[in-house]
């Protein structure tokens, strides 16, 4: 995602440490504390808004589990569960018959 501009090998992927060097320059030029990896967390969470199954994005993110990527990544609000009762036609104010 990221590339060498102007030192090591140009046009290469950025290391971990080059990259994160970049961040750190970033936060202090800007004042903006960020971490890089809140972007994995606000893909996760995009993903599971968007109804993808959980299991496809523990794949995507590397998980050996489901549990971890619910765990970690599930930044789920209460509208979002309402949203998905709604669509499963369960907050239609009719009675449910099982």
């Amino acid at each position: 995602m990221f590339v060498n501009l102007w030192a090591g090998a140009r046009g290469r992927p950025m290391g971990y440490a080059a990259f994160y060097d970049l961040v750190k320059r970033l936060r202090r030029n800007t004042g903006v504390d960020f971490d890089p990896h809140w972007f994995r967390h606000t893909y996760a969470t995009r993903l599971l808004r968007a109804g993808t199954p959980i299991e496809v994005i523990s794949s995507l993110l590397g998980h050996a589990s489901v549990a971890t990527t619910i765990d970690v990544y599930g930044h789920l609000t209460v509208e979002d569960a309402r949203r998905a009762l709604e669509k499963a036609g369960l907050l239609t104010g009719k009675e449910v018959t099982w």
